[in-house]
């Protein structure tokens, strides 16, 4: 796999973004959500992505150009419409008016409708972590994901992501799909002509298959746990809980209603709601305790699991984020590896667009 900069993807993703219609702020805002995801090690989540967003703007289902608008609020709480707009964009915006609240009110919470999928669900969390806040961002996504005991897709991998500051060591930060892995990874997979590990993904007939390409086939995605033996409900309850905190709550579509992020899909059609939702929270950590105070015992909380005894002597006891980070570090340095399929489809996006896909 060839090496890509940073700076290179970047700059092509914003290019594409402002060729859509955005203005330039936000097609740097959507560059940036999902490069972070790249230089983490989410590749499913990162420039792998953009052809999907400019095919959905082609199909008149993704607003490149949106202006969220807040249609209801209370002192703490706001609910915003999304203007169809991509994710990349919408989301931060409503991490922002929840830090704001956060500062008056000790917590800030914004639920979101009307919006399309939004990157890496850690990038919005984190965004709380300069203003001595706790973030958390959870977002509900098209139906592949069927609930322990049924063949039924209903549910998507709904991620949920958690970030909290520590004072001299780096923040703790929590970014995992309710699924064992995102649906991106069975796309990395396909890609790659590999087979993905048992207990991803069932087929049509709810049998465990190891095909990459067990969803186009009509199978389903599969919670975390796998089976209810290896505690599959519990991964079902945790992506019930994001599709009704993102959804239900905030007036998107929800389970089999969700629209699909495939363009070639058309969205159910019955709605319950408007396009997809997420659930973005921001809470002040002095609302609770003092922040240095906090922040001293989370380094102690850090250093603690770090010193942990590892079940081999060559074995790191890691805390989440660890991975990430130390990928972001070596990705910044070296460039962000691109399967050559990946290359391919930037090539011909680039050639569509009139931006050429190169490498600086």
């Amino acid at each position: 796999m060839k090496q890509y900069s940073a700076t290179s993807l970047k700059q092509f993703t914003s290019q594409i973004f402002q060729k859509m219609g955005a203005s330039k702020a936000q097609a740097e805002l959507a560059a940036e959500v999902l490069n972070s995801a790249d230089l983490r090690g989410v590749d499913s989540h990162g420039v792998a992505r953009l052809s999907g967003y400019v095919r959905l703007w082609e199909k008149e289902r993704l607003n490149a150009c949106p202006t969220p608008t807040i249609v209801h609020e209370t002192p703490s709480t706001a609910v915003m419409d999304g203007d169809q707009g991509a994710g990349l964009m919408v989301a931060p915006e409503a991490m922002n008016i929840a830090i704001e609240k956060a500062k008056i009110a000790g917590t800030g919470w914004v639920a979101i409708r009307n919006s399309n999928h939004y990157g890496i669900a850690g990038y919005h969390a984190m965004m709380a972590l300069e203003h001595d806040m706790i973030g958390i961002s959870m977002t509900n996504a098209s139906p592949l994901v069927s609930p322990t005991f049924s063949k039924s897709r209903l549910l998507g991998t709904n991620p949920i992501a958690v970030a909290i500051p520590a004072l001299s060591e780096p923040p703790v930060v929590v970014d995992m799909a309710t699924t064992p892995v995102a649906n991106g990874k069975l796309e990395v997979q396909h890609r790659k002509g590999e087979d993905i590990p048992e207990g991803w993904a069932q087929t049509r007939e709810g049998l465990s298959t190891t095909d990459a390409e067990a969803l186009k086939k009509g199978g389903a995605m599969l919670p975390l746990g796998s089976d209810r033996t290896h505690g599959s409900h519990k991964g079902y309850c945790l992506g019930g809980m994001v599709d009704i905190f993102s959804a239900v709550l905030s007036g998107a579509n929800y389970g089999p209603w969700v629209p699909p992020f495939v363009a070639f899909l058309e969205p159910p059609a019955q709605q319950v709601g408007e396009g997809i939702g997420h659930f973005i929270g921001a809470m002040r950590i002095d609302a609770f305790r003092p922040a240095q105070e906090f922040k001293e015992h989370m380094d102690n909380w850090i250093k603690a699991f770090r010193s942990a005894e590892p079940v081999e002597p060559d074995q790191k006891v890691l805390v989440p984020g660890d991975p990430e980070r130390a990928l972001a570090h070596e990705r910044l340095k070296n460039g962000i590896p691109l399967l050559e399929p990946v290359v391919e489809d930037l090539t011909n996006l680039g050639e569509q667009m009139g931006v050429p896909f190169q490498n600086s």
